[in-house]
């Protein structure tokens, strides 16, 4: 990863950051909740940035459309996020099978 890598990371983050603070306050809360869920199991696919972009989007469509946003997600955000990568492999899945002695994983 170059430095320009890093700079255009950092604009995107900076870009998403700023959509996300546009949000009203009940949909902010709720965002960092699934933020911190998504940062403590670790799916893969966080580290690209599409699934916090895409719940953003998500949010922007509910905001339009004039509902709250446990009327988008229901009142279980844990559950909801487990729906959303519950076909994704976790940091923790990439651990468990380079531990297991399986042949060709520790290199995934």
């Amino acid at each position: 990863m170059g430095i320009h890598d890093i700079i255009e990371g950092k604009k995107q983050w900076r870009a998403h950051m700023a959509r996300f603070k546009a949000l009203p306050s009940d949909y902010q809360i709720v965002y960092k909740e699934i933020q911190r869920y998504f940062f403590k199991v670790g799916p893969v696919g966080l580290a690209d940035g599409s699934l916090l972009s895409g719940i953003v989007d998500f949010f922007e469509e509910g905001v339009a459309a004039g509902k709250g946003v446990l009327e988008l997600i229901g009142n279980d955000v844990a559950a909801f996020c487990d729906d959303l990568i519950k076909d994704s492999r976790t940091y923790s899945d990439v651990y468990q099978e380079s531990i297991s002695g399986k042949p060709g994983t520790a290199e995934q």
